[in-house]
């Protein structure tokens, strides 16, 4: 979902508020998980309703590379859709740079949402791994756009090494906890010169609104979605909360003051 203006020449909508990322123009600054799904065909309709044109997909978990099985890409494809393949589950660099290789010799994209985690049960980033791999697929030829932690310093050795986004936490992935900590956020949009795109965290429409009302380009999300009573309706929910969060940002909100301030002058009204 874009916004646009009309223009009066062409009776066309044009978009002025484009989400650019390494050379590629995004419709939509909603991303979605593919993750946790009862089926491909609710995937499918899910995304749909979501108005998402990048979906993550993670390579070591679903069938993305073998043509003679049922494959997500069949009801998601390339044609339509920006394939961010991903390396949820790898804990090592070694592993992390297997299947990010993998699905860029397989062709499915040169875009890798590359994650290296430290932990199991916080499923938290070994940011160092993290750090080690993004510069190795950086150097051939991949399009990084790397998990991390809240950390700025991590955030600006990402972008060091020439990734293209930095995608910092908002919270524990699955945790539905919102913005835990949206100072270490807006620190991270001062220190570097790169799109920030929230990835995990997010429990509800107005946790993703929050986000983008901060200022950041995009928010990624699955567990949200995925484990809503009604996915479809939530995906449809999280793209306009997207949306309204970009325009209050743009749009640029009203000072905090501490005392009220009338809404309609004083002067001119009757008996003054």
């Amino acid at each position: 979902m874009t916004t646009g203006i009309v223009s009066e020449k062409e009776g066309r909508i044009v978009d002025d508020d484009p989400l650019t990322i390494a050379g590629t123009t995004f419709r939509s600054r909603l991303w979605i998980g593919t993750g946790k799904y009862r089926s491909f065909e609710e995937t499918r309709k899910v995304i749909l309703e979501s108005g998402a044109d990048v979906v993550t997909v993670a390579v070591r978990r679903v069938n993305i590379l073998r043509k003679d099985e049922p494959n997500l890409l069949d009801f998601l494809p390339p044609s339509e859709f920006h394939i961010l393949p991903n390396t949820a589950g790898c804990y090592t660099v070694e592993e992390a740079l297997r299947y990010a290789r993998l699905a860029r010799e397989a062709g499915i994209s040169p875009l890798v949402k590359l994650e290296v985690i430290g932990d199991q049960k916080t499923l938290f980033p070994d940011v160092v791994g993290l750090v080690e791999a993004a510069r190795i697929l950086v150097r051939e030829g991949s399009i990084v756009f790397p998990y991390t932690n809240d950390d700025p310093i991590i955030a600006k050795k990402l972008a060091d090494v020439g990734c293209a986004a930095v995608m910092p936490l908002a919270a524990p992935i699955g945790s539905g906890l919102g913005i835990r900590n949206p100072y270490n956020l807006r620190i991270i949009q001062e220190t570097v010169d790169l799109p920030v795109i929230v990835d995990a965290g997010v429990g509800c429409a107005s946790d993703a609104a929050i986000a983008m009302e901060m200022g950041v380009e995009g928010v990624l999300m699955n567990t949200a979605v995925a484990e809503a009573r009604d996915p479809v309706l939530m995906a449809r929910a999280m793209k306009n909360a997207i949306q309204a969060g970009r325009d209050s940002f743009r749009a640029g909100r009203m000072p905090r003051r501490l005392y009220a301030s009338a809404s309609s002058p004083l002067s001119g009204m009757l008996g003054s």
